[in-house]
């Protein structure tokens, strides 16, 4: 086992873990989470012994082999799969055993070598990377590339592979879906499974710690806290100790009440597809997570767009890509005010091809491509996040927007997206990947855009902020296109799936677990994707106009469910005002004050009368829109 007692650990001036302790069993997955800065890859370092705490002890098993992630490679003339070989050190160890032997003429040495080379079945080891590397989206042919020719991103797929190749007692893996797509998650989590060894994971991606890990091990307040279980049950057993705040408490129901609204007024939906269904489960989940975030500091809302285009934006027969080099063809695709569309493919099939087709930076190759004059977009992309002027300050970037507010107030909306005090006015070229990608989407927020076009928005984000964007997301009164390789991202922000493989775009019948066995099955076989199949006789693009059509008309019934719920705000407001002012004793001792409570009383009658009415159409208008949304077309 692995244990920590009475842990003191600095990290320059700053202390991250005071007296802190904790016990880890053989064989034990654990997650490793916290607010980012608390000290998690901190904590890596000293387990390998490259730090040293300032107190305690830090006892492991002498016999236990570690391997720990590395965040840099350098550019290596070697080939990617010798570099990954690398990783099985006990492997190179008898190979060069073998080799000096061989040099130094030593038949017993040779013998010996030979030997150690079969117990580790080293015949075996080639194949064994090949297959990581397979998994991790190499190609046969890349695995032979020197390690100079891939990118920083396909580098540390490399350093992925190579601590995997290593067989050690404990893997300690520092967020290692951070430069994979869904797909390679989707492998790498179904290896992890399988791994023998104990495992310590950081990482963002909850689908992935609640299916990777059974324990996690919590970093706040400097101490380390232990949880059985996966992720969720984390967030569960956090939220009940949190409820018994009074504070956090109050907040979390405000955050309940929220949702449950919003299940309420799309459950109809959710029982006419797959997808849509688990989306409903995952929002019931967040009763649950709500709380475990209440204290993130984390908390924001996109405006309402001025204008909201219907159609935003028509595909038809369009061909994506690059003069004489085209990816995708015969798209077509009508995006709506109520488009909740994410995008599924393997990495390289085209998706932020589409996503730049779409927001305009790459001009249709063919076809007929149609968007609105007044249309407003809000899009994402890692690049637009590495392109942030390195020596603007975020109060800067925000001032742009908003030149008459007062500093106070361009301080607090910069609050939201977690940058308070100094870092207002830092250069934004200090900044780390997360802090960049929250100041890119505090200033698409500032936008008000009616289309969001989104391309792996949740990179580098910690799991608060993640909640945040889920939150915003949920409650955005626009269309939405993602691409993401968080899971829990998509499950509870999209509608509908469109898989984007083999040149095309077509409508992906399912849910995440399916497009999980369709990728097993696309690697087996090699098959084609299908397009949608017609049951009815119909054709893809004839059901798609019926569904469009189908949807434009819920729009009248939408708006009139939204005008009854702020007026019903209103007269709540209104109501809770009077109450607070009957509640003056002076108007029942001070005569000259009759005139006062009476009118009061009169205005809180009238009120409730109207409370009352105004909640009974709301429920017929609500009802109304469930039969509506349960008659269309999947």
């Amino acid at each position: 086992m692995l244990s920590l007692e009475h842990i003191n650990l600095r990290r320059g001036p700053d202390l991250l873990l005071e007296d802190a302790s904790v016990v880890l069993h053989k064989g034990w997955r654990v997650g490793l989470v916290g607010r980012n800065g608390t000290g998690k890859s901190s904590l890596f370092k000293l387990i390998m012994g490259e730090l040293e705490s300032d107190g305690g002890n830090l006892n492991l098993p002498a016999d236990w082999r570690l391997a720990m992630m590395a965040q840099e490679v350098p550019a290596l003339e070697q080939p990617a799969i010798d570099y990954v070989l690398d990783g099985h050190r006990a492997l190179r160890r008898a190979e060069k055993a073998l080799a000096d032997a061989e040099a130094a003429g030593d038949n017993h040495a040779i013998a010996h070598a030979h030997g150690e080379l079969e117990a580790l079945h080293a015949w075996q080891q080639p194949a064994r990377a090949a297959t990581l590397l397979a998994g991790l989206g190499f190609s046969e042919a890349q695995q032979q590339q020197p390690v100079a020719s891939f990118s920083g991103g396909w580098r540390m797929r490399l350093n992925l592979a190579q601590v995997l190749m290593s067989d050690a007692d404990l893997l300690l893996l520092d967020e290692p879906t951070n430069h994979l797509d869904l797909d390679a998650i989707l492998w790498l989590q179904g290896y992890l499974i399988q791994q023998p060894g104990a495992l310590l994971v950081i990482s963002h991606d909850r689908a992935f710690l609640d299916a990777t890990v059974n324990q996690i091990l919590h970093i706040e307040h400097k101490q380390l806290k232990h949880y059985s279980g996966g992720y969720s049950d984390f967030e569960r057993q956090r939220a009940e100790q949190l409820s018994l705040q009074q504070k956090m408490h109050e907040k979390q129901q405000a955050q309940v009440a929220h949702m449950q609204k919003f299940i309420a007024r799309f459950k109809a939906k959710a029982s006419k597809a797959k997808q849509a269904q688990s989306r409903v489960k995952a929002l019931e989940r967040l009763e649950l997570i709500g709380p475990a975030h209440v204290d993130s500091g984390f908390s924001f809302d996109f405006h309402k767009p001025d204008k909201l285009p219907n159609p935003m934006e028509n595909l038809d027969a369009v061909q994506c890509g690059y003069p004489g080099a085209p990816i995708l063809d015969q798209v077509s695709l009508s995006l709506r005010p109520e488009s909740r569309i994410g995008l599924l493919g393997p990495n390289g099939a085209g998706k932020s091809t589409l996503m730049r087709t779409l927001v305009g930076e790459l001009a249709p190759l063919g076809g007929r491509f149609e968007k609105d004059g007044d249309l407003v977009i809000g899009y994402f992309h890692q690049q637009q996040v590495d392109r942030l002027a390195a020596d603007d300050s975020p109060y800067q970037m925000l001032s742009r927007f908003y030149p008459k507010w007062s500093e106070s107030q361009l301080r607090s909306e910069l609050g939201r997206f977690g940058f308070h005090g100094d870092d207002v006015f830092a250069p934004v070229g200090r900044f780390s990947g997360g802090e960049k990608a929250r100041l890119a989407l505090a200033m698409i927020v500032q936008q008000k855009p009616a289309l969001l076009l989104l391309d792996e928005p949740a990179n580098h984000l910690d799991l608060d902020m993640r909640e945040a964007l889920t939150m915003a997301l949920q409650s955005f009164e626009g269309a939405v296109v993602m691409v993401s390789h968080d899971r829990h991202l998509l499950e509870t922000t999209v509608d509908e799936f469109y898989l984007v493989a083999n040149g095309s775009v077509v409508r992906f019948d399912g849910d995440l677990d399916d497009y999980g066995r369709w990728l097993q099955q696309n690697r087996r076989d090699g098959k084609p994707v299908k397009e949608e199949k017609a049951g009815d006789g119909m054709d893809a693009k004839a059901r798609r106009q019926q569904a469009a059509q189908q949807r434009e008309q819920l729009r009248p019934l939408k708006k009139q469910v939204e005008k009854l719920e702020k007026q019903l705000g209103k007269c709540d407001q209104t109501l809770a005002e009077i109450e607070t002012a009957l509640g003056d004793e002076g108007l029942y001792t001070d005569d000259s004050r009759k005139n006062e409570m009476n009118g009061l009383l009169g205005d809180q009658a009238r009120l409730k009368k109207q409370h009352d009415e105004l909640e009974e159409q709301l429920l017929e208008a609500m009802e109304s829109l469930e039969q509506a949304e349960s008659e269309l077309v999947d």
